[in-house]
């Protein structure tokens, strides 16, 4: 899992993220504790806790004290509505505004992605 590209604190968080997603982690179900992510990836334990800080900060996870960390409820939802905000503006507008300039029409591109399904 550790990319070279990102910050493994980063990459702790999405992949828990991706583990809520995909539904190996439910809604009020305790993760592994920094210690474990340590171990498993051989990192410093105070690196794993920044990852899931991010996620205590987003409101994705929540400590019971004396027990650990936990998904929040809502947790999937959330992160699908940010996930999906994150790829409009990171790959649906920019495809749009490419589309424009080459004078393909919101239609057309549908079309492309429809028959492109098909295709593959």
């Amino acid at each position: 899992m550790i990319d070279d590209g990102k910050p493994i604190f980063v990459q702790i968080s999405e992949q828990i993220e991706n583990d809520i997603l995909g539904g190996s982690l439910a809604e009020e179900s305790q993760i592994p504790s920094t210690n474990e992510f340590a171990a498993f990836y051989r990192i410093n334990p105070a690196t794993a806790g920044k990852g899931v800080a991010r996620l205590v900060d987003d409101g994705i996870l929540y400590k019971k004290r004396g027990i650990g960390m936990f998904v929040t409820t809502g947790a999937r939802d959330r992160l699908i509505e940010r996930r999906r905000d994150e790829f409009r503006k990171d790959y649906l507008r920019p495809l749009l505004d490419e589309a424009a300039k080459l004078g393909i029409t919101p239609e057309q591109v549908t079309d492309m992605i429809r028959k492109d399904q098909i295709a593959s």
